[in-house]
Parts: C-alpha cells; structure tokens; sequence
C-alpha cells in the first residue's frame, strides 16, 4: 500500500531553518517544501503525453515557488508583491488549488495509479530530514497542510501592526483584523479536511510511518490553534465596541481558553523534540496562559456585580488569578521568543495590550477594597472555576475539489 524513505537528519542539509522568524503574531511551523518527482518516469506508460505534462506543469510550478518563497515567508517578511504585482502567498495558494484536483485522478475511484508515484517532501518538526511515499494519498495530505500554513502566514502579516496615521501607536485595522478572522476559518477548514477525509484513506501502518508534521495530534491542534486566534481577534473587536458587555467578553475569553486547552492537549505527547517542535509546543503553552488570564479578569468583574461578601471575595480571587496568569504568560511568551529559531513580539497592540494595562490595575483595586470591606479570611484564595460555554467558531467548510475533466477521457492502462 505503499512504501516510505526517511532520511535522518544528520545525512543532508536540505532542511531549510532559519535562525530567526521575525515578528510572530501567528506561530507557522516550518513549512513542508516539495521535492521534484518524474511523473513521466512513474506514469508514462500508463496516462497520456498531455495529462502527465499537465501533471508534470503544476508540481513543478509549485516545487519552485515554495523553494524559492518558503525562506522569505518563514521570515514574516513584509515583502508580499512578487515581481508580477501579485502576492506571494495568493500566488502559491493558487497554484496548490489549481494542482489538486488534477492530482486528485490518480487516486479517482480506487486506481491502482495512487501508488505509482513516489512523493518527496522536506520535513519540518519531524527528526528525519524528509518523507518519501509510493502515496498519492500523502501528496494531497501534504498540499493541504502547506495550504493550510500560507493561510497562517497570510493570518500573521495582517496582524503585524502598522504605524497609524496620525504617527503614534502602531495598531492593526479593524478591517485587517475581521479580514483574519476569514483567513484563520480558511486555513481551519483545510485542517478540519486533512483530518475527515485524508487521513482515514491511509491503511494503519502507513499513517503510523507519516512524519510528526502530519500527524493527527498535529494538525487538530493546528485547526484549534486558527480558531482560538480568530476568538482573540473577536475578543478585541468586543473590547473596543462600546455594545459588547461584560457577558459577551468573558464568554469569548471563556472559549478562547477551551480552544488552546485542546491545543495544547492534542500535541502533548507527540515527539515534538526539534527546534520547530518544541517552539510550536512553546506556543501552544503561552497563548493558553494567555487565555486564561483574559477569561480569569472577566470573571472577576462580573463576579464583582454580586452583592454578596462570597461574590466579592471569589472576584477578588478571579482577579488575582488573572494577575498571577498573565505574569506567568510574560514569561511564556519569553520562553517561546528565546526557543530556536528566535523570534520576537510585534509591538503590544489588542486584546494584550488592554489585558496588560487593565489587569494590575483592576486586581490591584479590587482587592484593597475588598480587603478594606472584608476579612481575609473571607477572601478566596483558590481562583473559581471558570464557566463552560460551547465553542461556537468552527471551521470553513472545505471538501476536496472534484476531480479535474480532463481525467474523464483519459484512457488508462492500469497494469
């Protein structure tokens, strides 16, 4: 059912790392960069001159741009036009859709043709240095995880703030940010796909040799990662509306925390041991620490509404614990910065930047008057629990592409 080549990764210097990333809004794991394969070679005998060319075209295509642009993006570069006036990202997107449903022949109806080609991709997160598969299976997985991460990439240039005009506070739009939300529920829906309909057509011993970058564990935890950034982004849009309540904020601040909990738990016992790895499990911990100092400070508040000395006093101890997280996510966040390859914060903008002003102050307030009102031993020490609401962001729906026409003529000899 197919066979896999692993090179370790002491046997080549393919890998492409670079040492520094730039400002991470968005945490992209390396992207997986196609190697060249002979289609002619593999499938000559079998298709006609025009498809396998056709073949041939557009994963040529797509091996040059991602050889070529995968370094600069990884960079987070502000560079997005390409010398044909286009963007970088958009180009190679387009070219991975326009493959697929070509690609996507080669496995229509069960065909033995799946297997013919053997598939090369350099790995990321994964020890060996690269994955090879007789799996055509494998290429559609990897083209929707590359898919997937320029959606990401594209998610953190829009999110990289921008001197204003008025020349003061670097700031992200509103329509930058609402324009993300889209890009995080694209790149989800890619995710989500990987995981419905790809992984499922691998036979068991074959899904257990695909590399770390592609495991199950990895892209869930990736798809929750889209969806808990693109409730951040909400729960600053609520912040700066003067229409969301306190209510709403805590509810989004509340799923945020849910959504980087799965994160983290999907990626938990994976070995994500290598540079890339441990910065994307690094990333992972920081933001969900981050979440839970945003949800711990809105409950405080609305705890805080109560008339009763235990209302108070678990406010004050919701309040406090959002003080203790978000002190703890400083250093989270550190932690990630400093991890290989470096990285460093774009300037403070957001639902962090309000976070990081109004959560030492409130905290501070609220428990010398309610230590002024009340005992401490009235006082909570141990933070509430938090509430539990339903996720309500899911992914955009995407299912792969029907099969190209030009296969429905195509006379194949199947061996």
């Amino acid at each position: 059912m197919g066979c896999l080549v692993s090179t370790p990764k002491d046997t080549g210097g393919n890998r492409r790392r670079p040492g520094n990333i730039g400002e991470v809004s968005v945490f992209i794991p390396g992207l997986r960069i196609p190697k060249a394969v002979d289609f002619s070679q593999a499938l000559g005998d079998y298709l006609s001159k025009s498809l396998v060319e056709r073949l041939s075209a557009l994963r040529t295509r797509i091996v040059v741009m991602a050889g070529q642009e995968a370094p600069t993006i990884t960079r987070t570069r502000r560079r997005t036009a390409t010398q044909h006036g286009g963007s970088t990202l958009a180009d190679l997107l387009q070219a991975l859709e326009d493959y697929l449903p070509v690609l996507l022949g080669l496995v229509k109806d069960g065909s033995p043709l799946q297997h013919k080609v053997q598939f090369v991709w350099i790995n990321q997160e994964d020890d060996d240095e690269e994955t090879a598969m007789h799996s055509t299976w494998y290429e559609v997985l990897s083209v929707l995880h590359l898919m997937a991460m320029l959606s990401l990439s594209q998610a953190n240039l829009l999110l990289l703030p921008r001197i204003s005009a008025d020349g003061y506070q670097p700031k992200v739009s509103e329509e930058s940010r609402r324009c993300c939300i889209d890009v995080f529920l694209k790149a989800a829906g890619y995710l989500d796909c990987a995981v419905r309909q790809v992984l499922p057509q691998f036979p068991s011993e074959l899904r257990r040799k695909l590399p770390v970058d592609l495991a199950e564990g990895v892209l869930r935890s990736l798809c929750l990662q889209a969806l808990g950034q693109g409730v951040d982004i909400q729960l600053g849009l609520a912040i700066d509306s003067t229409k969301a309540t306190l209510a709403v904020k805590r509810r989004l601040a509340c799923e945020m925390v849910k959504y980087w909990q799965q994160a983290q738990d999907n990626i938990m016992n994976l070995p994500l041991s290598n540079g890339w790895g441990e910065k994307h499990r690094l990333f992972t911990k920081w933001k969900y620490i981050e979440a839970k100092a945003a949800a711990y400070y809105y409950h405080g508040l609305i705890l805080d509404e109560g008339n009763t000395e235990k209302s108070h006093g678990m406010a004050v101890a919701a309040l406090q614990a959002a003080d203790e997280y978000l002190k703890e996510s400083k250093k989270a966040c550190e932690a990630f910065n400093l991890a290989i390859p470096l990285s460093r914060n774009p300037p403070l903008w957001g639902t962090m930047k309000f976070l990081s002003e109004k959560i030492p102050k409130d905290t501070s307030s609220k428990v010398r008057i309610n230590r002024d009102l009340y005992s401490h031993e009235k006082i909570m020490e141990t933070a509430p629990t938090l509430p539990d609401f339903a996720l309500a962001l899911k992914p955009e729906e995407y299912g792969l592409p029907i099969v190209d026409p030009s296969w429905n003529e195509e006379n194949t000899n199947n061996g």
